[in-house]
């Protein structure tokens, strides 16, 4: 690792951290406090530091230079998803991304593609049905079912059962209320035994469909690998798989349910996209890409990335002792005006002006380096194919939207999305 003069890492105020527990405010409060002190900046819990890493430069550093000296140290999700991807490190975790880094490239997500429209056409049609009724509709519902569907075809080659969708929506629930660092928070994780069970008969039916097909089905990959590589066991084959579908489905889902309150919030950029250009043109897909981006930014998919660094490092000229945990935040990152003009307006127009790109580490919704998300693509891919297929037919007005975000695992709205639904 690189040596460099050291100074003092500024820390937050004791006094601030005892008023912050006193008064019961979020994590994300702290840290935006701690933020304030630059981009490197600190905190105690205890006798334990916690460094909190925002600034472009350091973030590329930890995630994108360093990959092997600032490393997962388990995982939050380890208690659900087993060893899948998300969770393993070191070796394991090459072995695995090799396995599965075909299938999310250009060429395998096309193979998918089908699967993924198909998902996208049984979602134009519930909404069909919702907008001649003028029901209000629980958008976030729909968009969580469209994800889901999406990836379980595009594993196994068949639609999603409605007792599948039941396993797999309950063990993301269970997923989904992982406090994002229990450490600073003393919250603790939903007990995982009913929602293990049900990931484990789905897994099963998953593996049984697969088997019973000639079309494409991304679940194979990891068959193959069950056949041919003694690492690849049964209850790896089952964690994989629950890492794509559970962890993969409610991070696509929750991003497009903040599109399309930031739509409501903001019609113009509706029309701005639509305007673009024709249906299936290139010009309307980059706009389709940019309100994306730009959610992404406001809410990145994980809002908080703990890493523990492996040996004593010095980062921004401060001194990083091994063992020090740090929390790199894209939320804190792709809010901090000194990277992004107006950062707190939605302003998807800033992703299509190619003289003012994002800084390297300015902007990571995925991640960062070796360890950013594999399905990154796949994600955006079927999100852009389900909002060119209901952008231009639908307006969503928002009923009773959430009062704000929840900060768990994910930054999510906190509460349903409700809308009517208003063809076009």
């Amino acid at each position: 690792m690189a040596t460099a003069a050291t100074s003092t890492l500024p820390e937050l105020d004791p006094a601030r951290l005892a008023d912050w527990r006193a008064g019961g405010g979020q994590l994300v409060d702290l840290l935006t406090s701690a933020q304030q002190l630059g981009p490197v900046a600190g905190f105690r819990l205890g006798e334990r530091r916690i460094v909190l890493v925002t600034g472009a430069e350091q973030v590329q550093h930890v995630l994108a230079r360093h990959p092997d000296s600032y490393v997962k140290h388990g995982h939050r999700a380890k208690a659900l998803l087993g060893d899948g991807l998300l969770c393993a490190s070191g070796e394991p975790w090459r072995r695995q991304r090799k396995v599965l880094q075909p299938q999310f490239t250009g060429r395998g997500i096309r193979a998918h593609e089908p699967q993924i429209r198909a998902a996208v056409a049984a979602t134009a049609e519930r909404w069909h049905a919702a907008a001649r009724a003028g029901e209000v509709r629980e958008i976030d519902a729909d968009l969580r079912r469209f994800s889901l569907e999406a990836i379980w075809r595009s594993l196994t080659a068949h639609p999603l059962d409605r007792a599948t969708h039941h396993r797999l929506i309950t063990a993301g629930d269970s997923l989904a209320q992982i406090p994002a660092f229990a450490a600073a928070t003393g919250e603790r994780a939903a007990d995982f035994g009913e929602a293990n069970e049900l990931a484990d008969l789905a897994a099963a039916h998953a593996i049984a469909l697969a088997g019973q097909t000639e079309e494409p089905a991304l679940l194979r990959a990891l068959l193959r690998a069950a056949a041919e590589l003694p690492d690849y066991t049964e209850r790896l084959v089952r964690d994989e798989l629950m890492t794509l579908v559970v962890a993969g489905y409610e991070t696509t889902a929750t991003t497009l349910s903040w599109l399309f309150l930031l739509l409501d919030a903001h019609p113009e950029q509706r029309e701005w996209a639509l305007a673009a250009g024709p249906a299936g043109s290139g010009a309307r897909a980059a706009a389709i890409r940019a309100l994306i981006d730009e959610t992404l930014r406001l809410y990145p998919v994980a809002w908080l990335m703990p890493r523990q660094a492996a040996e004593a490092d010095t980062l921004a000229g401060h001194p990083i002792e091994a063992g020090t945990t740090l929390l790199v935040s894209p939320y804190l990152t792709h809010r901090d005006p000194a990277l992004w003009p107006d950062p707190g307006a939605f302003r998807p127009q800033r992703f299509l002006d190619a003289e003012r790109r994002p800084a390297p580490g300015a902007y990571y919704p995925f991640g960062l380096g070796p360890r950013a998300c594999l399905g990154a693509q796949f994600a955006v891919r079927e999100m852009t194919l389900l909002l060119e297929e209901l952008l231009p037919a639908y307006r969503a007005e928002i009923r009773d939207a959430p009062a704000g975000a929840g900060f768990a695992i994910t930054v999510h709205p906190a509460g349903p999305v409700r809308a009517v639904l208003h063809a076009e």
